[in-house]
């Protein structure tokens, strides 16, 4: 099954499984580069990597008003049923979860984690999607760790990752360096960078970085613009 993954901009991702669409990060009405409105996103569910104002801006509103689940940290979970969130599902590191179109789990991230108000957001984390028959590895905020050489580990039929989506924006996450480290770990057959170019201290020349990917041939990098799409076959 086709599995789709359109970048609305910033980190923010709308992954279609064949079975349903999954949210991720909802940055969008205050992201300068975003190619959507909330108003405009019509989603399944909802995941969150961690509490920051970029990722978490617009939860509560499209939540709300689709009356979706919202997979997060156990703490996120607990300051979103406080602002009128009925759906509201909270996790740690390592659960796992039905969405649609197959599975989610939550996996490490290193970083901080605090949510618009200041609250205190617990872990913050990556997700390892099964999905339409795809195993899609969404990091989230996060410098370059070990544990990704496991996450990248092909699974019980040998089948390996289709696709890493890594930062490269630098300063509050891991750079274009590390992405590359973080390539060879994980060893993905496609990755596609976020998290760079929305604002002056994160930019990057992405053309530079994916010709850096293709010549060491570590992974087929995808640069597209916010509001495309990539499709996994």
């Amino acid at each position: 099954m086709a599995v789709t993954i359109t970048w609305t901009g910033h980190a923010t991702f709308l992954v279609d499984t064949g079975a349903g669409v999954l949210l991720v990060d909802p940055f969008l009405d205050e992201c300068p580069t975003s190619s959507l409105k909330a108003s405009e996103i019509d989603c399944d569910a909802i995941l969150l990597t961690h509490g920051h104002f970029d990722h978490t801006a617009d939860v509560v509103a499209i939540a709300k008003r689709l009356k979706c689940p919202v997979f997060c940290a156990f703490e996120i979970a607990e300051w979103l049923s406080k602002q009128g969130v009925e759906g509201a599902v909270g996790m740690n590191l390592g659960g796992t979860t039905n969405v649609p179109g197959g599975a989610a789990k939550m996996e490490m991230a290193h970083h901080s984690s605090s949510l618009p108000d200041g609250t205190y957001a617990g872990s913050p984390a990556s997700w390892l999607l099964e999905v339409g028959g795809k195993r899609i590895f969404l990091s989230g905020d996060t410098c370059l760790f070990s544990d990704m050489e496991r996450i990248g580990k092909a699974d019980s039929k040998g089948k390996r990752l289709d696709l890493a989506v890594l930062p490269i924006g630098d300063v509050f996450t891991m750079g274009p360096d590390d992405s590359l480290e973080a390539i060879r770990l994980l060893k993905p057959h496609s990755v596609l960078p976020c998290h760079y170019g929305t604002w002056p201290p994160i930019e990057q020349d992405v053309e530079v970085w994916a010709s850096r990917v293709r010549a060491e041939g570590i992974a087929s990098p995808h640069v597209i613009a916010p509001g495309d799409s990539v499709t996994l076959d």
